[in-house]
């Protein structure tokens, strides 16, 4: 299930910011798809996501709680944004009391 998803998305995602050519970071955002793709020789000419995954069960506040900075922090050690309420899908935004996309329930 999580390989469809993430096949269907990263095609959708690519598709998506090969044909907004408003978008700035564009032709960054394909090079650094398209160059992660070929260091890897299961893809077919890019790759969005990570090839593996460790899912880890988030049962208790406390450990969403440890593990919210490493979420947070992902766009920002990528390049994408120069800080975690910078990214505008990130639940960071409500944590510095600024408006996200959606509604979130803090976790305090």
């Amino acid at each position: 299930m999580l390989r469809d998803f993430k096949s269907f998305t990263s095609r959708k995602l690519w598709l998506a910011i090969e044909q907004n050519t408003l978008e700035s970071r564009r032709e960054w955002m394909l090079k650094m798809m398209y160059d992660a793709g070929l260091s890897n020789s299961n893809n077919r000419g890019f790759q969005l996501w990570q090839q593996h995954n460790h899912p880890i069960e988030l049962s208790t506040n406390e450990m969403i709680e440890q593990r919210l900075p490493y979420t947070h922090y992902n766009p920002v050690q990528s390049g994408f944004v120069g800080s975690p309420e910078d990214y505008p899908y990130s639940s960071a935004r409500d944590y510095a009391e600024e408006q996200g996309l959606l509604k979130v329930v803090l976790i305090r």
